[in-house]
């Protein structure tokens, strides 16, 4: 295949490894400054120049979109997927990826175990929002920092609010976090490749520092994962639209913690540390799936009127439970179910054999009017009831 790396750092570890993995499996590979594209929509397709000249054909490409590119980065890989150029990580992944807030929502929504986080501005809601994560010692974060940079430990409540304030009054944005004391001062690093863990490490923290990045003197050890910790890195980077993904984290009493995944993780830590070809793992992945580019399927499936895209959830009182999935009379309707998931397992095209159970959600194609009709009114949400922390008196 002919493979596009997208750099600015040529000579770094990690790109001078997938570089040279690439060319020992006879692969034709460049490596292309992010910067020097440009993105042309004159024409009747779309088309990317590099230099100022029109990019030749490409097979893949892989993405290394440093944090302060962004924005134009994943222009660049959008508009290869709009070239139908495969890229293990999706333009929309690592703009995902990148927002820590975003991410965080979007693993919430799946059901991905993570520490307690809340987001808020006004000051007025500050000291509610420390109690309902379980109150002081605090994780403050800065929704954009990397390598542990705008991480920050409050020991107190008092400490907490005046971070917080300081930090918001010159326009940051701060994720309020659950400090995971059972795990302080190491994390797991999952390396991901496409729906497997390749690789795994534990970074350990040096003397007092609680943050275990090995950009800030983290030492790092191989470790083996258990059956839970590889289903949640794996589900993790897939939820995000990554294949290729470092997923941190944390070892709480109760299993894994996600605290990040990462579009562009370092390969030089890991490789050392378990003597594995991650990057060669990586490179074979992308020579496996090249014939498969990424495509927008809700945008593919909703060009025709009157067709779209849903999910009708089976709830338990619902005449389709104990039914197979060809007797629900939903290929009658004109609906194909696409996947159905139950709890924390997808399956993928469900045969019409499969037997419906009380809330499987049905993720389906078909007749817009005809799902309407499936789909019952929104229930209402529950109103939590907060504990109140009796807090100790101000001196």
């Amino acid at each position: 295949m002919k493979l596009a790396i997208l750099s600015r750092a040529p000579r770094s570890y990690s790109t001078q490894r997938l570089r040279t993995a690439a060319l020992d499996r006879g692969h034709d590979v460049k490596v292309l400054n992010t910067l020097r594209f440009g993105i042309d929509l004159t024409g009747d397709e779309p088309d990317l120049l590099f230099r100022g000249k029109q990019l030749s054909t490409y097979d893949a490409c892989l993405p290394r979109i440093g944090n302060s590119i962004t924005y134009f980065g994943t222009a660049v890989v959008r508009q290869f997927e709009q070239m139908d150029v495969y890229t293990p990580n999706t333009s929309y992944g690592i703009a995902n990826s990148r927002d820590k807030l975003r991410a965080t929502q979007i693993l919430s929504r799946h059901k991905i175990p993570m520490p307690a986080t809340t987001f808020v501005q006004d000051r007025a809601d500050v000291i509610p929002a420390i109690e309902r994560v379980g109150g002081a010692p605090v994780v403050i974060k800065l929704l954009e920092g990397t390598q542990g940079i705008g991480v920050i430990l409050a020991p107190t409540l008092k400490v907490a609010e005046a971070i917080i304030e300081t930090l918001q009054s010159t326009r940051q944005n701060v994720l309020i976090q659950r400090f995971v004391k059972e795990s302080k001062g190491r994390d797991i690093r999952a390396l991901v490749v496409g729906d497997r863990v390749v690789a795994a490490m534990r970074r350990v923290a040096q003397g007092d520092e609680f943050r275990s990045n090995v950009h800030r003197g983290g030492s790092v050890e191989p470790v083996e994962l258990d059956e839970e910790f590889e289903r949640v890195a794996v589900r993790s980077a897939q939820i995000m639209g990554l294949r290729v993904a470092g997923v941190d984290m944390l070892e709480g009493r109760n299993g894994p913690q996600v605290m990040e995944v990462n579009s562009s993780p370092g390969l030089e830590g890991i490789e050392a540390a378990t003597k594995l070809d991650v990057a060669g793992a990586i490179i074979d992945y992308i020579d496996n799936q090249v014939a498969f580019p990424d495509i927008d399927v809700r945008q593919r499936l909703t060009v025709s009127t009157g067709y779209g895209v849903a999910e009708i959830v089976v709830h338990a009182g619902s005449d389709m439970v104990g039914k197979k999935l060809g007797d629900s009379g939903l290929d009658d309707r004109d609906i194909t179910v696409l996947t159905l998931h139950r709890g924390p397992h997808v399956i993928p095209n469900p045969r019409n054999k499969t037997v419906l159970e009380g809330e499987d959600r049905l993720l389906c194609f078909g007749k817009l009017e005809e799902m309407r009709s499936m789909i019952p009114d929104r229930k209402q949400r529950r109103v939590k009831r907060l504990m109140k922390k009796h807090l100790p008196p101000t001196t």
